[in-house]
């Protein structure tokens, strides 16, 4: 396969050798591996994309409740704050943090999301490539490269690491999307292939260590919280590699220490509930009241 990268090295060798975007390449390896042709796979993806817009409003727009009573309601309540006070992060961040923290509501409701890459990850994506695409009125075309360019990302770090919070804990999970986001966003704003890994790099660094400790075990806190920082750290580290600041640790090094970090953390800490906040006395009461 002419596109079958393995690495960021490989990928951005790619990137440079045919003088292509990170969303080309990832789409031609598609190709190659689906035997779908363009049209097709970028209708698949728009399918996706669809699915994230509305999860992004859905809890702006109705009352939402999760499944386990610990978060409904976060998003409105931003959207209030923003449209009736002064915002501390600025209204472009507040509205990221609306659509992240929204899609989170609309997880653990039972609704219709797009795991990216996992459900308890599902509002960063979104919360940043949807937010970025209304704030500066561009495409669904665009977005879509957006897409394209966070799936390779998230195509190397599942390769060579894990996206998962049970292997890897919430710098895995979270921090995958985040990286996936900022890389896509790059791309979104006009950035380079190497702005977009290096940004990338700089989201897997700044959650490295982060625990998965649900409470109650359910996809709801601290979960939606740190959906809200890890859209806002893809959107950090985005403007940080378009400035020109990349990070002196390359991307597939930061991979490979993020994984070992992760096989390093002990079972309590990575989504069994044993840990962190969720043995806390009032994650263990709240826990007591869901399950009896």
């Amino acid at each position: 396969m002419k596109y079958n990268f393995k690495s960021g090295k490989e990928l951005l060798e790619m990137c440079n050798e045919y003088n292509m975007s990170i969303h080309e390449v990832c789409l031609e390896r598609e190709v190659e591996l689906s035997g779908l042709s363009k049209e097709e796979i970028r209708s698949k993806m728009q399918h996706s994309l669809n699915i994230m817009k509305s999860a992004t409003e859905k809890a702006v727009e109705e009352d939402i409740k999760s499944v386990g009573g610990l978060i409904g309601g976060e998003a409105k309540k931003l959207t209030i704050f923003r449209n009736n006070s002064k915002s501390v992060c600025g209204p472009l961040m507040n509205k990221a943090l609306v659509a992240a923290m929204g899609t989170m509501e609309v997880n653990a409701s039972m609704g219709l999301i797009v795991a990216a890459p996992t459900a308890g990850s599902c509002g960063i994506l979104p919360g940043a490539v949807v937010t970025i695409g209304k704030e500066y009125d561009m495409t669904d075309e665009q977005m879509l490269d957006a897409l394209f360019a966070a799936s390779a990302i998230g195509a190397i770090i599942t390769r060579n690491a894990t996206v998962a919070g049970a292997e890897g804990g919430c710098q895995a999970e979270t921090g995958a999307a985040a990286a996936m986001a900022a890389a896509g966003v790059v791309e979104m704003m006009g950035g380079t292939p190497e702005q977009a890994i290096h940004a990338a790099s700089h989201c897997l660094q700044n959650v490295m260590g982060l625990v998965c400790d649900p409470i109650a075990g359910l996809v709801e806190a601290p979960c939606q919280g740190r959906n809200a920082i890890g859209v806002a750290n893809a959107l950090i580290s985005a403007e940080l590699c378009l400035a020109g600041i990349l990070n002196i640790i390359p991307f597939d090094e930061t991979v490979e220490a993020m994984y070992k970090v992760g096989k390093n953390l002990p079972p309590e800490l990575r989504e069994t509930a044993l840990g962190g906040v969720a043995a806390t006395c009032t994650g263990c009461a709240l826990s007591d009241k869901i399950f009896g």
